[in-house]
């Protein structure tokens, strides 16, 4: 079947309609180019080759100069990889220059062109006055060609185009049937375009020293090299084919740069078999997210795009390309196919990109076609906002900036959380499971108000020479290494940390990421875990930080960026300036440099701050760690710990490790309480992940009858802290199922009081007065719980109201205050008033200050004063 040899009006293809022209649909949306997510420009998904910055810089030296004429240093490399002589090559300014040069240059009387097919075919055949002829490729037949149908069309003369593979179908045909018809119809020209044909093979099969001498072949490098902006591909025909179309070419064609680039380019073959692996993996993927969307068909492609057809009740695919570009939370351009002759008012072509962009495409189709919700495509969580400081060296400030920051989100009520991949450090921490991780993520988890835990740092290398480390994974010795053995190593370890990140991403509204050293490290790049790769893994933007107090602060950014890959590039989402001394407008016009060179803003300058109040991170020793620290050598009171199955929040208790005449005592067993309760003067029932289930391991375990029965009859002090609070009540409801299966179960009914888990979480800061010490403490509260006490309240609050609950003798007293032993003050007092009981003389004084509250309050003022805070919510998507 063939469609109309001659368009009495305008065709289809006279419609403008390639993709990838964002700029068009930034001014009919009025939405910023950069946040559309283009899938309608079908460009390699892995981006440039890493080394394209590298060769515009070295190259720039030859603007000076004109560029080779006929590019005969890139037709020189293209020879060698295709094992073909220079006179039978001709580089133009993309293959589309090359398309339209053939009807001028063949002298061929009529377009065959099986259709659907590019559009530009038809335009340049018409533009010269070729009768066109479009011979319909069935989509029953999965758009694939009939050579003996085709050979019924062709007539002497005729110029037949022919994609391999299709555009917009993704679909290839092998050689052979083509040559067989090549060499029965040897007054035709067969262009076959393979603009495309390198995502599928490394070898062509129609491109040989004795191709057949009407045969020609256009390839692209312009879409399997990312570089659409410099426009370079090249044809491959016989001598005297080559010569006819070098006529139609204006000299200098092709500038220097693409020239450069492309004579590198070529003999990639890692870059080259990488993105072919990639690109099969990724349109597998993203084919079986579209063909679980309803109202959507999925044809099978080759390449790196599909051809998808909406079903008549879904809309036209106008409108559902205008609702995906109107997406306030991501723009998403796609290719409408209505100007592909033979295809029609319903297909549409989408590119296969990379990370996370697939999932997020079928996520928004589905919401578009649906009318519904955003859901989660192919079992995938949508990525947790995340924000990742990297510096442009060691010691530039990220550790204290991310701790500053993660307060700073703390206080604007998300639940955030730290996150560094791999840290190098001697300083560890001993976590209260006895696993080991560096110190800076436990300050930043302190920041953030959470008990440090490995998956925050979960690779640790502790130097043990010049070119060996211990290697820690998981919180756990894996062994020493060398430099080279922990290279080999590093995909064991680079899985681990993603698996780490991904595990606590599911459990936070935003993740702070640290870097480690600088990205800018080249000797490092290939088998990064920590910096770049990581903030790909994430989804993380990036902001660089500098130390503007050595110097040499903004050749720092650019030399940085400098180096990057382009993918690296575009995750940096600005500038930090850390450490300045004087006037800030005096940094001005630095800032304008900044930004024309590299097109990335400074979202802040922060001052020197001389004393942070927190703990550096390989300078100053934290605090030992429960597990480190012996009884003290003289008086003490001995407090015990109920080390519950999903403790939480055991940073309220770690203020006691300081203190000189303090013994924590973990108890685990009823045991351990028998073995210890005569030396207790308090008890401490810490906070829980779930309170129904640790309830249920204090039944079993005998511990709960045993606290009950010295809540009865002793003298012991016993506190309950959020978790543990609710605890000591008679009763815990959960009737939406937030911990259990729901209903109500019975706590230890020490207090008159009971709890219903409620569904909104309160997430707040607090201030307030201890009742019985009238002393002022402050702290947070995070649960789901909701209390209603009989008892005297053991707090006031700020706002005037009571909090908590306590006995009428004061013993036994809770509340959903974490941090309230952080207050040097008020935990003085509660030791001497244990040391009282104890018979021992209070100290009357505080003598292990350790309140980093005040610290973390004052650091995160100066560094929200000192950012665009806004701007930087904006990049996380949360405002």
């Amino acid at each position: 079947m063939t469609t109309d040899k001659k368009y009495g009006g305008e065709s289809p293809a006279d419609q403008f309609g390639h993709g990838g022209n964002l700029w068009e649909l930034a001014a009919r949306t009025g939405v910023d180019p950069a946040r559309i997510l283009d899938f309608s420009a079908s460009i390699n998904p892995l981006g440039p080759p890493e080394y394209l910055r590298m060769v515009v810089s070295r190259s720039l030296e030859k603007l000076a100069h004109y560029p080779e004429p006929h590019s005969e240093g890139l037709k020189g490399a293209l020879s060698g990889i295709l094992a073909i002589e220079p006179d039978r090559l001709a580089v133009a300014n993309g293959s589309t220059e090359i398309i339209y040069a053939l009807p001028r240059a063949l002298g061929c009387r009529r377009a065959v062109i099986p259709v659907p097919a590019y559009s530009d075919y038809e335009k340049a055949a018409r533009l010269y006055g070729l009768e066109v002829v479009q011979p319909l490729l069935a989509e029953e037949n999965g758009f694939r060609p009939d050579f003996a149908e085709l050979a019924a069309q062709l007539r002497d003369g005729d110029l037949l185009y022919l994609g391999r593979p299709n555009n917009p179908t993704g679909v290839s045909f092998a050689a052979e049937p083509l040559l067989a018809l090549a060499a029965t119809h040897p007054q035709v020209y067969f262009a076959v375009d393979e603009s495309f044909h390198e995502f599928i093979a490394e070898e062509s099969g129609l491109i040989s020293a004795d191709m057949p001498d009407n045969l020609i072949v256009l390839r692209s490098l312009t879409k399997f090299y990312a570089i659409p902006g410099l426009r370079l591909g090249f044809v491959a025909a016989s001598p005297a084919t080559v010569a006819l179309i070098n006529r139609q070419l204006l000299p200098w064609t092709v500038n220097t740069l693409a020239q450069e680039i492309g004579a590198k380019a070529v003999n990639d073959r890692e870059y080259a078999k990488r993105s072919r692996d990639y690109v099969r993996a990724a349109r597998e993927e993203l084919q079986a997210g579209l063909a679980a969307i309803p109202g959507l068909q999925v044809f099978p492609g080759e390449t790196n795009y599909l051809l998808v057809k909406l079903e008549s009740k879904g809309g036209t695919v106008a409108r559902l390309a205008e609702k995906l570009l109107a997406d306030s939370s991501r723009p998403i351009a796609i290719r409408d196919c209505a100007n592909f002759s033979g295809l029609g008012q319903g297909f549409f072509r989408v590119a296969v990109r990379g990370g996370g962009d697939n999932e997020l495409l079928c996520d928004s189709l589905a919401a578009a076609l649906t009318g519904g919700k955003r859901a989660v495509v192919g079992g995938r969580r949508r990525k947790t906002p995340a924000l990742m400081l990297q510096g442009t060296s060691s010691n530039a400030g990220k550790s204290v900036l991310t701790a500053a920051l993660g307060r700073i989100f703390l206080q604007d009520g998300y639940r955030v959380a730290p996150f560094k991949a791999q840290n190098m450090s001697l300083n560890s921490y001993v976590t209260r499971d006895g696993f080991e991780m560096g110190r800076a993520q436990v300050v930043q988890a302190q920041a953030c108000l959470l008990d440090p835990e490995v998956r925050m740092n979960p690779v640790l290398l502790k130097p043990s020479s010049d070119v060996g480390s211990q290697i820690i994974v998981n919180g756990k010795v894996i062994g020493n290494m060398s430099v080279d053995n922990y290279i080999d190593y590093k995909p064991v370890a680079r899985a681990a940390a993603c698996a780490a990140y991904d595990s606590l991403a599911a459990e936070y509204e935003v993740i702070l990421l640290e870097g480690a050293g600088s990205p800018a490290e080249v000797n490092l790049k290939k088998h990064d875990i920590v910096n770049m790769g990581m903030a790909r893994h994430a989804g993380a933007s990036v902001l660089l930080v500098g130390d503007i107090d050595r110097g040499g602060v903004f050749a720092s950014f650019i030399g940085t960026l400098e180096v990057m890959a382009e993918w690296e590039r575009r995750l940096i989402a600005g500038f930090l300036v850390n450490r300045f001394r004087g006037q800030a407008s005096l940094l001005d016009d630095a800032f304008d440099y900044l930004l024309d060179f590299t097109g990335k803003p400074v979202l802040g300058t922060i001052p020197y701050i001389r004393d942070h109040g927190l703990p550096e991170e390989d300078s100053v020793s934290f605090k030992a760690g429960l597990y480190e620290k012996g009884k003290p050598a003289g008086d003490h009171v001995v407090i015990g710990l109920i080390d519950l199955p999903h403790i939480s929040n055991f940073t309220d208790v770690e203020p006691f490790l300081a203190e000189p005449d303090v013994h924590l005592q973990i108890i685990r067993t009823v045991e351990d309480l028998y073995g210890v309760e005569s030396d207790l003067a308090a008890l401490i029932l810490p906070g829980s992940k779930n309170v129904i289930s640790d309830l249920d391991y204090l039944r079993k375990s005998g511990l709960a009858a045993r606290i009950i029965e010295l809540a009865a009859g002793t003298g012991l002090d016993i506190i309950g802290i959020c978790g543990g609070f609710q605890m000591l009540g008679a009763r815990i409801a959960d009737p939406l199922g937030i911990e259990s299966s729901g209903g109500v179960v019975e706590a230890l009914g020490i207090l008159e009081m009971t709890t219903t888990l409620a569904e909104e979480k309160t997430l707040t800061r607090r201030t307030a007065v201890h009742l019985p010490s009238r002393l002022k403490v402050h702290g947070y509260e995070i649960h789901h719980g909701r209390t209603v006490s009989n008892h005297g309240r053991a707090l006031r609050l700020d706002d005037g109201s009571e909090a908590g609950a306590a006995s009428g003798d004061g013993r036994i007293w809770g509340s959903y205050l974490h941090g309230i032993f952080d207050d040097d003050d008020f935990r003085r007092w509660f030791i001497d008033m244990l040391r009282s009981s104890r018979n021992l003389q209070p100290l009357g004084r505080v003598v292990a200050p350790y309140d980093l509250e005040p610290a973390f309050d004052r650091l995160a003022g100066i560094v929200r004063d000192s950012l665009d805070m806004d701007r930087i919510y904006r990049l996380l998507g949360l405002k």
